[in-house]
């Protein structure tokens, strides 16, 4: 009995381990950024590592390919480029409310993927999401986003839900591949980036270890955050991952002296109820 409630608890632990991580991983990618390398070089190197070490570990379990597998890798692939320099470049939890639109278009895309029923609670997903949104933006010139760092928290959101969407119907192909193409996607993201942006960047023997080890726990969380989205309800998986929110929160606040409005604070609570409203979908 202990070990099958232990078992139905991994993909939970697992999820709340990569929502950790992902609410820290922004500092690192900062600090390179500020030792003079920029964002999508940093990112594009350390995933580089991450992909090489799912080559070595999962070579066996890397024969198979299908499209579906690539549209994963894209989405997933683009989610986390956008995320990060987002990450860098903008306040980080305003990125990160904006990013937490993701139960917004899961609702929309698992109605148009999956083919889910559009419940009142999914209504209220909607409103909820779309509401936050207006406050957190609002200014008397414009309500769309203000910046590039931005756009693209509300893009990578996008491109997560579909990634997590895609990822439910995907089940027939191995942890380790899909892990593997989030990797491929993130590196082919950087390798165009780079025909539009100039290659120089400061590099060192401690920067190299950095993205060394930055890779390493990229390949692991990979891992981790498919198996644990694999085995979650898309909705309830969402709600899950707020607790990101919980730890970009504190950690930029102690590390990047970041702090919210009332108006941001105000539009993002709302967001965060819309996240935790996707999480009772399944139940109808």
């Amino acid at each position: 009995m202990f070990r099958h409630g232990l078992s139905k608890q991994i993909p939970v632990i697992s999820l709340l381990t990569g929502a950790t991580v992902w609410g820290l991983f922004w500092y690192p990618y900062r600090v390179l950024a500020l030792l003079g390398m920029p964002g999508w070089i940093s990112l594009t190197l350390s995933y580089a590592a991450a992909l090489l070490l799912g080559l070595l570990f999962f070579r066996k379990r890397l024969l198979e390919f299908s499209w579906m597998l690539a549209w994963i890798g894209a989405s997933a692939g683009l989610c986390n480029f956008g995320y990060v320099l987002a990450m860098i470049d903008g306040v980080v939890m305003r990125v990160l409310l904006l990013f937490y639109l993701a139960p917004f278009w899961t609702v929309l895309l698992a109605r148009l993927i999956l083919k889910e029923r559009l419940t009142a609670t999914g209504y209220l997903v909607i409103f909820f999401s779309m509401m936050g949104a207006v406050i957190m933006l609002w200014s008397p010139e414009s309500l769309l986003p203000k910046n590039r760092a931005e756009w693209l928290g509300v893009g990578s959101g996008f491109m997560f839900a579909l990634s997590n969407v895609l990822s439910k119907r995907a089940t027939d192909y191995s942890i380790e591949a899909r892990s593997v193409s989030v990797s491929v996607g993130v590196v082919l993201a950087g390798s165009a980036f780079a025909f539009f942006q100039p290659l120089r960047s400061a590099f060192s023997f401690q920067m190299a270890l950095l993205l060394t080890a930055m890779g390493a726990a990229i390949f692991a969380v990979n891992w981790v955050m498919q198996y644990g989205l694999t085995h979650t309800p898309a909705n309830r998986a969402i709600v899950i991952l707020l607790f990101e929110l919980v730890v970009a929160a504190v950690s930029s606040y102690f590390l990047a002296n970041e702090v919210l409005t009332l108006q941001e604070w105000i539009g993002g609570g709302m967001i965060v109820v819309a996240g935790l409203l996707s999480g009772r979908m399944e139940k109808g």
